[in-house]
């Protein structure tokens, strides 16, 4: 697991390859679009950037991971 305070903001940037480090893989791009139709982590703005702080979002990612038993879950042949 990767040492960031959770209170810590980061950008989206950051955010996907942080996530992606700890094996969660997302890219800025899916952010982007989750951003804008809602079901991503939460974030703040800050002269026009995305801000998000590392403890929501990697609180976002392990909820929205596929749970065994789920759709998502056996079209990625998890099950």
């Amino acid at each position: 697991m990767l040492a960031i305070d959770e209170e810590v903001m980061l950008t989206r940037i950051d955010v996907a390859e942080a996530l992606t480090r700890v094996g969660y893989r997302v890219s800025p791009h899916t952010l982007s679009t989750k951003a804008t139709r809602g079901g991503g982590p939460p974030y703040s703005l800050f002269a026009r950037r995305a801000l998000y702080r590392w403890g929501d979002a990697l609180a976002w990612a392990r909820s929205a991971k596929a749970r065994p038993g789920s759709r998502a879950a056996r079209s990625r042949g998890l099950n």
